[in-house]
């Protein structure tokens, strides 16, 4: 004989927040993960120590400025000198981005309810995004403020700082973009990080040996467009065509703007499609 039990599950007239309230609150518990919010001390100590160091020259440049009266950081060279920092707060943060998702296998939950995959990866790139902006942003403006206030002769580089800050989030969506891109095909935390660093760490050590290389050749065009295999140098080959800006690289010249620019809008198409296509083979598992 069989009998019901009444546990209360009673349904939900509540306001359907939809789609877009899902995916914005995706983003924003991707973008506390990131730096450690609600979880552990321990997952706080990378991502705020790298940000204390981004930090770091900002202060000294603006004690310079209010000492010497002199600029020793420009702005629009500020992300290629402080980007092994920006790399490592990438290949940290990166996988705990995609990582759990992938391991336990929550993915299908997800999808479940009215969030498509592409507003899944959407949410992701936009949380790192944003994170590597705030990176890169909050030196830059403690400096432009600084030097606002110290009062520096001539007028302040506005225009500069607006350049850069824009190229700053340029620069985040390429590197969130590939950063995720390469995290995902692994749910192994640890194989994340690696790959995203042996990926950076040969961008910037065959660069220069191509460079080289090609140059001595006799092949000089050929060899500028090796400083676009570098994410930085491409940002900074489109900064410095749009604001006219000088090239932050050892020697030569980049390739025409629009050729960079446009290098850097396929490259960004590619890894965002990269990580469409890893999410929807992981979704029909």
């Amino acid at each position: 004989m069989s009998e019901i039990y009444d546990i209360g599950y009673r349904h939900y007239d509540g306001p359907r927040l939809g789609r877009a309230y899902a995916t914005r609150a995706l983003t924003v518990h991707s973008l506390r993960g990131i730096f450690g919010l609600g979880r552990t001390a321990r997952s706080k100590i990378m991502p705020f120590s790298l940000f204390a160091i981004m930090l770091l020259p900002a202060v000294v440049a603006i004690a310079t400025m209010a000492l010497a009266q002199q600029r020793i950081l420009p702005y629009s060279g500020f992300a290629v000198i402080m980007q092994a920092v920006v790399a490592v707060f990438l290949a940290s943060q990166a996988p705990t981005v995609v990582a759990p998702d992938l391991r336990y296998r929550v993915l299908p939950l997800y999808l479940s309810r009215p969030v498509s995959i592409a507003e899944y990866v959407g949410a992701k790139v936009a949380a790192m995004t944003l994170a590597l902006f705030l990176l890169v942003a909050a030196p830059l403006t403690l400096i432009y403020i600084g030097e606002v206030v110290v009062d520096m002769p001539g007028p302040p580089a506005t225009g500069e700082f607006l350049g850069s800050v824009l190229m700053a989030l340029l620069l985040a969506l390429l590197l969130s973009a590939f950063g995720l891109a390469l995290a995902s095909f692994t749910p192994r935390r640890g194989l994340g990080v690696a790959s995203v660093i042996v990926v950076y760490l040969l961008s910037v050590g065959s660069v220069p040996l191509m460079y080289t290389t090609l140059y001595s050749s006799g092949y000089e065009s050929a060899a500028a467009w090796a400083w676009l295999a570098n994410p930085f140098w491409l940002v900074d080959s489109v900064q410095s065509w749009l604001f006219d800006t000088p090239p932050h690289i050892p020697e030569g010249d980049y390739p025409s703007g629009p050729v960079s620019a446009t290098v850097l809008v396929v490259l960004v198409a590619l890894a965002l499609a990269a990580l469409a296509l890893r999410y929807r083979k992981a979704a029909s598992r």
